[in-house]
């Protein structure tokens, strides 16, 4: 970086993560990155003291307003309504603050919220940002967004995974699972699965998809054992990959042409939760990493 760089340039990866995180959207967020842009080019820079204090202040603001338009239109969804998945690199792992925050699962977690718990959730929690300094990206008091932020805090904690496993453990339950579903064996599936797994699926009423959870090792292992039937009796071409996706090793899947990113949730060595993206507006990030950084 040289000291004349554009400071949305300089960062707009951090830029781009408050605003995914608010929104769950990548598209989303470039949009209100394009939106943040547009207002930064019109102002006279020589009076910020703070550029980086300041774009975030402006980004906040429009994240919360397109976060508000979005609530609606969510509502409207057809099935359930999961974040769209991002290729990142392995790097992202490691600032597992990070890595926590931009989990399928966190940010699913995040949907719970209303629009201004989760600007201030996001704030505070992931990016450490002051009470005061929040207050006026929100138009709050400080003392208003420490109530705020209390309250979401709980509200996540009571959602959010109970153990923190680490990239290597997560690795070899992903591996597991990845043979699993290349197998197509109902014992193999049914063995990596916790008795009270859930899986959730959004397809945006695109493509196939369960529209709404699925709940208990038995049928979840079923309807993944039917995805490999369907394809060999179709005579289709079926492709189950590693990757990183938000911060962790998951799976991606391609039949016949059609793609699907899938988020695992692990505590103690087994699969407590999986979230499958099908819906195809949502997979557009998956060859490119996602920049992020706090």
């Amino acid at each position: 970086m040289t000291g004349d760089a554009d400071p949305f340039v300089v960062h707009r990866a951090l830029l781009f993560t408050v605003a995914y995180e608010m929104l769950g959207s990548a598209a989303d967020a470039e949009d209100v990155l394009q939106e943040s842009w547009l207002r930064w080019a019109d102002i006279d820079r020589s009076q910020i003291r703070d550029p980086r204090a300041y774009l975030v202040r402006v980004v906040t603001r429009q994240g919360l307003n397109r976060l508000r338009t979005l609530s609606r239109s969510r509502e409207e969804y057809v099935g359930e309504w999961l974040p769209e998945p991002l290729l990142t690199s392995p790097d992202v792992a490691e600032d597992v603050e990070l890595a926590e925050s931009v989990s399928i699962a966190m940010l699913t977690v995040l949907e719970t919220l209303g629009p201004t718990e989760r600007a201030v959730f996001v704030l505070r929690e992931v990016f450490e940002m002051p009470y005061g300094e929040i207050g006026e990206a929100i138009g709050k008091s400080a003392a208003t967004v420490r109530q705020v932020a209390r309250r979401a805090r709980e509200h996540v904690a009571a959602r959010r995974p109970r153990v923190r496993v680490s990239p290597s453990e997560q690795q070899a339950v992903v591996g597991r699972f990845l043979l699993a579903l290349r197998t197509g064996r109902l014992r193999d599936l049914m063995e990596i699965m916790a008795p009270d797994v859930v899986l959730v699926a959004d397809g945006g009423g695109l493509v196939p998809a369960a529209t709404a959870p699925v709940h208990g090792a038995e049928p979840v292992s079923v309807l993944l054992a039917r995805v490999s039937q369907v394809a060999a009796v179709a005579g289709t071409t079926t492709g189950t990959t590693a990757v990183w996706l938000n911060g962790a090793p998951a799976v991606r899947i391609e039949i016949g042409g059609e793609s699907a990113a899938v988020s695992l949730v692990v505590e103690e060595g087994r699969v407590t939760r999986i979230y499958v993206v099908r819906n195809p507006h949502k997979l557009t990030r998956l060859d490119e990493p996602a920049e992020l950084a706090r």
